[in-house]
């Protein structure tokens, strides 16, 4: 097949690789598409059908929650439980579900459902929805994907149902189970019971707090973790770097986060529980930044120092391909690693045995620097436009950013600038500080020049 002719005019290989050249970008194509599902679901939540008899109905509000629920977060200006009728209930579930796995991989499941096949163009995108470094086996992750969510989801819903159809009754427990674990699996949390005050009379359940949490972690995880630990039998010699880091940093963010959590409130919002309820309490506190939303003590009364401490936990957020927000675990930890190796005079970032490459340690700095840039502009904007402390504006600002939902109180009394502020934090949380600015910046075909290095003094 030739590629061009003497000439210079395009043959047909070179009118395809125009072709491709002048299509979106993978992050391009995310953004856009993940705009398009909260358009949508904002248009489906505005119908009357959608909203309780003598509620308002007003389109902003709509794509508040339709961008809290495709950008998983679960911050709203309404109460979910009392605002929105069943039907409301449903698309919010729907939505839900779809910005959680991603569009692009509820697209294959329909695609496969349908016999159809996957091309390499919407390979990439998975690929990029999932936050995986190469295209090799995606479809098959998708596949490990879309089983595990349903499988997890279903067994949750089933255990929460029953612990709640003791009650609320059988109908209304299955439908309450099935809610709930689609949000906490997808680390949306949003709940049904009304008043804004999500799982506080639960807060020392047993069932409900271990259900809940479980489904926080599974889903925060990470997909390619899961398969790793699946195809590897949980040997942890023989799993791969990234799923090592993930376990390692999880596992210590949740330890360090209890005890933080427990020691901080144990004379504040914990004093009244038992011992069990305490730590209960404390380690839900401790799980949900990471970053899903549900609470079962009041945020809000919580000392200042706590709460500076869940806005650290929700900026740091879940692990890379999974249903949660954050700069990620791995994030954190690659640069933690650098740190520590330039600290003792190495040349590399060591951990494990394996060499952490300089693109993934410069990827991480901009990823971290361009969160902290937004969470600054926006608490700043934010500081201006609502009468709040800068704590609460700053934790606001954090939880939307990280996904996660936790509120001091501030949301439902936002202004309608306050509002469209947290709907874009959302939104570039939810498709990630660096793939928005992939999508805006990002241009095919133009091959960077290598200049001379020239040293700085820093420090």
């Amino acid at each position: 097949m030739f590629k061009g002719s003497i000439n210079g005019s395009l043959t047909p290989y070179g009118e395809q690789q125009k072709k491709l050249t002048l299509r979106a970008t993978p992050s391009q194509v995310l953004v856009v598409g993940f705009a398009s599902v909260i358009l949508t679901g904002a248009v489906l939540l505005t119908m009357p059908s959608a909203v309780q008899p003598g509620q308002e109905i007003s389109f902003l509000t709509s794509l508040f929650t339709a961008t809290s629920a495709v950008c998983v977060t679960g911050l709203v200006v309404v109460d979910t439980g009392t605002h929105w009728t069943t039907l409301g209930h449903v698309v919010i579930l729907a939505l839900i579900q779809v910005g959680g796995l991603g569009f692009m991989t509820m697209a294959t499941f329909f695609a496969m459902l349908l016999g159809r096949r996957i091309g390499l163009r919407q390979r990439l995108i998975i690929q990029e929805a999932l936050n995986q470094t190469n295209v090799a086996g995606i479809v098959r992750l998708a596949k490990y994907v879309l089983l595990f969510t349903f499988t997890t989801e279903f067994v949750f819903a089933m255990l929460l149902a029953i612990r709640w159809s003791s009650d609320l009754g059988w109908q209304k427990g299955i439908w309450y189970g099935l809610f709930h674990s689609v949000s906490a699996f997808n680390n949306a949390g949003f709940d049904l019971f009304g008043d804004f005050k999500s799982l506080t009379g639960y807060t020392e359940d047993i069932t409900v707090n271990l259900c809940i949490t479980t489904l926080i972690i599974l889903g925060g995880i990470g997909f390619s973790v899961i398969v790793d630990l699946v195809q590897h039998n949980k040997n942890f010699r023989r799993l791969s770097l990234h799923t090592k880091m993930t376990l390692s940093v999880t596992g210590l963010l949740l330890i360090a986060g209890t005890l933080i959590i427990y020691f901080l409130e144990m004379d504040n919002t914990l004093k009244p529980l038992s011992p069990v309820g305490k730590t209960l309490a404390a380690y839900f506190q401790a799980v949900t930044p990471r970053t899903a939303g549900y609470n079962t003590l009041d945020t809000g009364a919580l000392r200042s120092a706590t709460q500076f401490f869940i806005v650290i936990l929700m900026f740091i957020g879940a692990s890379p391909g999974s249903t949660g927000g954050g700069v990620k675990t791995t994030t954190v930890g690659a640069l933690a690693i650098a740190v520590w190796s330039m600290a003792k005079g190495k040349e590399n970032a060591e951990i494990f045995h394996r060499r952490i490459g300089q693109e993934q340690i410069y990827k991480s700095i901009t990823i971290v620097i361009l969160a902290m840039g937004l969470v600054t502009v926006v608490s700043l904007l934010l500081s201006i436009t609502e009468n709040a402390d800068f704590l609460t504006v700053l934790f606001e600002t954090t939880s939307a950013f990280g996904t996660v939902g936790l509120t001091m109180g501030l949301t439902p009394k936002l202004t309608v600038a306050g509002r469209l502020l947290i709907i874009m934090t959302m939104f570039l949380g939810r498709v990630g500080p660096l793939t928005a600015a992939f999508a805006l910046a990002q241009k095919r075909g133009k091959a960077s020049l290598i200049y001379p290095e020239e040293k700085i003094m820093v420090g």
